[in-house]
């Protein structure tokens, strides 16, 4: 599916902000540099710049919509899209507010409307097809965003489990998921430490035959246990397994995508 525009910077606005649960901040945007955004892109990655304190709309916007080359002078983060809405030319980002000092939870926390940001993306949706006899989702609170969206494009006749770790029981959210699907809610009440709940949950499960697809995000320790777990002890085949590492425990996001490039080259 091509995708449209996909390098455009756009400039967007708060339309509105609020907590959807005690951990996760869904900001609602807003602008005309969405008129072209492309539709069913849920899933999808994106890249968002922070202003600095204190920079105004009209500064920050000539920056980004510059021709020259750009410096990297504002912060940048990966985020999901949650959901597009043509209608009302509303693009929903959700945030984890786990208590750190980063730019994007900050930002987030104290959203408002009027408040902007640079969107840049969308990138590839993570799952597009779905063919398989069963399916396997699991996330922590990093990746429900992506994992929300593609339960909620599955048929509606999918059969498998998602398992998700939130930090507790009030951030269990409703997902829009076949009837088939069996959700599994673990709690994990420091997001700074690494887990192991979501493997010890995985590898108990009873594993059917046929087909699976899994989409499986998170924390890139626990990630790298889960694809061992999933692609060589459970065979499942590596283009039917969307796994992928999000953050790292000790990392901030461009440590941590050092890590992944250095990873990828050797």
């Amino acid at each position: 599916m091509a995708l449209p525009n996909r390098r455009k910077t756009r400039v967007l606005t708060v339309k509105s902000a609020s907590y959807i649960t005690p951990h996760m901040v869904r900001v609602t945007l807003t602008g005309d540099d969405l008129s072209d955004f492309p539709d069913h892109m849920e899933g999808a990655h994106c890249k968002l710049a922070f202003p600095r304190e204190g920079e105004d709309l009209a500064s920050f916007t000539a920056f980004h919509q510059a021709i020259l080359p750009k410096k990297k002078v504002h912060p940048v983060r990966t985020y999901t899209v949650r959901s597009f809405r043509r209608e009302g030319l509303e693009l929903d980002i959700d945030f984890v507010a786990h208590g750190d000092s980063g730019p994007a939870t900050l930002w987030a926390q104290a959203a408002k409307p009027g408040d902007f940001l640079a969107f840049m993306g969308p990138g590839p949706v993570k799952v597009t097809d779905f063919y398989a006899d069963w399916y396997l989702v699991a996330a922590d609170m990093s990746a429900l965003p992506v994992a929300a969206a593609t339960l909620e494009a599955m048929p509606r006749s999918a059969k498998g489990v998602a398992v998700f770790e939130v930090h507790s029981l009030d951030d269990r959210q409703d997902i829009d998921l076949p009837e088939g699907i069996d959700v599994h809610w673990l709690v994990q009440d420091d997001p700074h430490a690494s887990s192991t709940a979501q493997l010890d949950f995985v590898q108990d499960l009873d594993w059917p035959g046929g087909r699976i697809q899994t989409c499986i995000a998170g924390e890139s320790g626990l990630i790298r246990q889960l694809r061992q777990l999933v692609q060589v002890d459970r065979g499942v085949d590596r283009k039917d397994a969307y796994i992928s590492g999000y953050w790292k425990v000790g990392l901030v996001e461009d440590e941590h995508q050092e890590a992944k490039r250095a990873g990828a080259a050797g």
